[in-house]
């Protein structure tokens, strides 16, 4: 007979006794005594071997109970060790496979505990925190053992009412067949001491969650109470600074729109400049680096170097030792460039840094009188707590369109919506589109490549994948002078086809990428190319994006950053720039979101530099026709840079809905006339975006239960069949299907 211990009583022993066990077709079924212990399933040839020799175990996460005839049942672990075992009758096998079940999930919630721990362990939480996180883990094993106690009770209490439903017909033939009638009345009795065994474990394990709760209650509120204070405080700080920062940014922006004044018919190096600027020439001191190109793209580099000069022109230095540098190696190039701007620059470049330049708009923009009013705000986003480590533990290496991710991991904009927003400054296309030079119209599309990066500096959330056929239009003729479509053409792999056109220019691209998850960070490599024509010139350029890395997945906060090279070619005139997105240092403040790049002509001769942050601003630097000796060594002279693209930086609130600029927030914005199928008619976007939860799907012809049948092979969920389809279909009454398609 067996002797079964309920798991909470603390033995290390859950149960042992004798079962027989399948050896060979020789020997059959040999008598052998078990021992459940700690996860594990031993045998050893009698009690007495106990101490000294095991003759075989197996371990029981992950392993399976097979149920067979009345007596016996198999336990298998991934089929490399499986045993055929046989009770002495069907009470004996019910109580072993109870505590094997019992003894599964202990092993399985233990298992989940220490991966718990051992990352709560690396994300180095404080004191408070640690006690009520094993406060949390303690109710949570208590919990689970209350409901896989209750499980079990549901599965034979519903055996018991079998067994009684099966007995009541043989009574009143009791005299007739008097061995049915034993033989039912024993399997009865069989049942109701399973189901007074486990009823006992039930109220053994709730009695345990209630003391549990009982104690750690008053603990649980005082903890509660402590963090919202903190939490008050925290807040409070923080509006002051937000406050603080305001002052000093108006301040500033006040500050530096006097510059112009007091810069016109004087040097820029002057006697008050010199008591504003306490160390100039390192506040002028900047790096650009690009790879040497000639006509065509190599594995060297080119170093930039701006140096700040009393007086000076800019120069170009290269110290390469001949024209095979171009093919083999580095090659710097030293970069000086002149920080004095004539007014009419200076004063342009603040207004944009103020916001106040306003976006040039082609002649094919409406009257401002017909200019549809637009929002400038969404709702703000619903507090939602998310627990990456669990998503992303079991997902490394996989695909990331094969990632299972929460709605709440995402963003109320389609994927279809986000590659608008590479036209959210538009406005330096159109000024390009008048530039009569094609190396700076070329210099001004390579600002407009980086400025759509720019929003990704503090928008980490994932975009709606889009459906097969969905699609995006968004007509911004009356303001921007621009109107965009986008499909999604293809689903595996997924692809984008967008068409954007004004008056001036026309842009279209085809999007995809592959993706991978590599543990601590998410790499994202886009494919397809992007065409821009100016209609004017009819200058045809054409590049393709840079790689981009979500950091810090499991721990910290997420961050993004994008490197690689872009090279972006004049097809028409041969002319080529060559941008650097370098990669991030955190701890080197001066290499934080770099990007640096050259203009060249159809010769190879760098014609323009440039150099910024893909999340702030870009500024490019003409060089100029003269030459002259700096130290010895040949330069080339530039102009005074000028900023080609500024950033228009959200509003502090913006934090609150999904840190959206104002473009951003009306992509998503209703209209009328548009497709069935655009992104602003989906209800799970748009539900999203309201804050209210969306629904959970109902399945029709299907029903989600346990498993309550006699021998289930396991605790898990199933979707049984509920009937009424084939009625359905032979009166083709379809009414009940929703129109998915």
């Amino acid at each position: 007979m067996a002797e079964f211990k309920p798991a909470n009583t603390g033995s290390s022993i859950d149960m042992k006794g004798y079962l027989h066990k399948w050896t060979n077709y020789f020997k059959g079924y040999q008598k052998r005594w078990f021992v459940l212990s700690n996860g594990v399933l031993s045998y050893y040839r009698n009690h007495s071997e106990m101490s000294h020799t095991c003759r075989g175990s197996i371990r029981l996460q992950g392993a399976i109970i097979h149920a067979d005839e009345s007596c016996t049942f198999a336990l298998s672990n991934s089929g490399s060790n499986t045993f055929h075992l046989k009770a002495a009758n069907e009470a004996e096998r019910q109580k072993w496979i109870t505590a094997i079940e019992l003894a599964k999930s202990k092993v399985i919630r233990q298992q989940d505990l220490e991966d718990e721990e051992e990352y709560d362990n690396n994300a180095g939480d404080s004191s408070d925190n640690k006690n009520i996180d094993e406060m949390i883990k303690s109710l949570t094993s208590k919990f689970n053992g209350v409901q896989t106690c209750t499980e079990l009770l549901t599965r034979h209490y519903t055996a018991l009412t079998k067994a009684i439903a099966d007995t009541e017909p043989t009574i009143s033939t009791a005299s007739e067949k008097p061995q049915e009638v034993t033989a039912k009345i024993k399997a009865l009795n069989e049942r109701s001491a399973l189901f007074r065994l486990t009823s006992g474990a039930v109220l053994r394990a709730a009695t345990d969650y209630l003391h549990l709760v009982e104690k750690d209650g008053k603990r649980w509120l005082k903890q509660m109470t402590y963090e919202h204070e903190q939490r008050g405080r925290l807040q409070q700080m923080v509006e002051q600074l937000a406050r603080q920062h305001s002052s000093l940014e108006q301040a500033a922006k006040f500050r530096v729109s006097k510059l112009p004044n007091s810069s016109t018919g004087t040097s820029a190096h002057s006697d008050d400049d010199e008591g504003e600027f306490y160390d100039a020439q390192d506040e002028n001191e900047f790096v650009v680096q690009v790879p040497l190109i000639g006509h065509r793209r190599s594995s060297s580099g080119i170093s930039f170097t701006s140096l700040a000069s009393e007086g000076r022109g800019a120069g170009v230095e290269n110290e390469g030792e001949s024209s095979s540098d171009n093919e083999e190696g580095d090659t710097t190039i030293s970069v000086i460039a002149r920080r004095n701007k004539s007014p009419i620059a200076a004063a342009e470049d603040v207004a944009v840094s103020n916001g106040t330049v306003a976006p040039v708009t082609s002649s094919s923009a409406m009257p401002a009188a017909k200019k549809r009013q637009r929002r400038t705000r969404i709702p703000d986003k619903p507090y939602k707590p998310l627990n990456l480590w669990s998503i992303m533990r079991n997902c490394i290496g996989k695909e990331l369109t094969k990632i299972p991710m929460p709605v709440n991991f995402s963003e109320p904009l389609s994927m279809l919506q986000r590659l608008v927003e590479d036209y959210e400054y538009s406005e330096i296309l159109d000024k390009a589109a008048m530039a009569s030079d094609s190396c700076e119209q070329l210099a001004y599309v390579a600002a407009f490549t980086v400025s759509s990066y720019a929003t990704t500096s503090n928008r980490t959330a994932k975009p709606f994948n889009p459906l097969l056929g969905e699609t995006y239009e968004l007509d911004r003729t009356d303001d921007l002078g621009w109107k965009c479509i986008s499909e999604q053409v293809s689903h595996h792999p997924p692809v984008v086809a967008q068409h954007c056109e004004s008056k001036n220019w026309i842009c279209h691209q085809e999007f995809s990428m592959t993706s991978s998850f590599k543990g601590k960070y998410l790499q994202v490599k886009p494919l397809g190319m992007t065409h821009l024509t100016f209609l004017s010139s009819g200058n045809h350029y054409t590049w393709r994006k840079v790689t981009t890395n979500v950091n810090n997945i499991i721990l910290g906060k997420l961050w993004v950053d994008h490197h690689g090279d872009m090279e972006i070619v004049n097809h028409k005139t041969g002319e080529k720039c060559v941008l650097q997105f370098i990669p991030s240092e955190p701890f080197s403040p001066s290499k934080q979101r770099k990007v640096t790049g050259a203009v060249m002509n159809a010769k190879g001769e760098v014609v323009w530099v440039l150099n910024g942050t893909w999340d702030n601003k870009m500024e490019a630097s003409k060089v100029a026709e003269k030459r002259s000796q700096v130290k010895g060594k040949q330069v080339l002279e530039t102009e005074a840079p000028v900023v080609v693209w500024q950033r228009r930086w959200p509003p502090l609130e913006a934090e609150k809905y999904y840190n959206f600029s104002e473009f951003a927030c009306q992509l998503n914005e209703l209209e009328e006339g548009v497709a069935p199928t655009d992104s602003r008619l989906r209800p799970d976007q748009r539900l999203m975006e309201e804050g209210l939860p969306v629904p959970q799907y109902e399945p029709i012809w299907f029903k989600k239960e346990m498993d309550t049948s006699m021998y289930p092979i396991d605790d898990s969920v199933y979707h049984l069949y509920k009937g009424k389809y084939w009625e359905c279909k032979e009166k083709q009454n379809w009414s009940v299907c929703p129109d998915i398609f």
